[in-house]
């Protein structure tokens, strides 16, 4: 569902996916084919979003902002399944692991990849091409080239997902 708040209209690409489910709220920018999955919260109620091509939004995600403040997700991105993002910035090609948390004034470097259930505390800085894991997140390691050929291909298999959901995703029972 898609809502406008106090005169906060989204913006979402034409060639972009948000599922029926997903709630977007407000100041929100989902540009060419982000795909935002079931169950994702979006909210610019009164900070703003920008979600960048080509990132993927899993299922059961929080996205928000601090009043006038911007929660950004680069271009190539993953946000695993219930992770949450608050006022943080996500940048080119990262992997937010599964029910990780990215707080307030965060950032997550290029194809950094902060693990599953691993908090990125406010203000913390996850250099570029690093791997970052526990409560709270602690650099343990760089990312390889192995490591971004593979994602590569995931990332391919979520970008294919805009196109294979508006032309093959059909409710079967309500």
């Amino acid at each position: 569902m898609i809502y406008e708040f106090e005169n906060r209209i989204p913006e979402i690409s034409e060639k972009a996916y948000v599922f029926d489910n997903a709630v977007i709220i407000g100041r929100v920018t989902i540009k060419d084919n982000a795909w935002i999955g079931p169950g994702a919260v979006l909210r610019g109620d009164y900070g703003e979003i920008m979600v960048d091509e080509y990132s993927a939004i899993e299922d059961n995600c929080v996205i928000h902002a601090r009043p006038g403040e911007k929660t950004y997700i680069g271009k190539h991105v993953t946000v695993g399944h219930l992770s949450v993002i608050h006022t943080g910035k996500i940048n080119d090609y990262a992997v937010i692991g599964m029910n990780a948390t990215v707080s307030d004034f965060a950032e997550v470097g290029i194809w950094s990849a902060v693990g599953e259930g691993a908090v990125v505390k406010n203000k913390d800085k996850i250099p570029d091409e690093s791997i970052a894991v526990g409560v709270p997140a602690k650099v343990i390691g760089k990312i390889n080239d192995d490591y971004k050929k593979l994602w590569i291909d995931y990332k391919n298999n979520y970008n294919t997902f805009c196109t294979r959901y508006k032309n093959n995703l059909k409710i079967i029972k309500k």
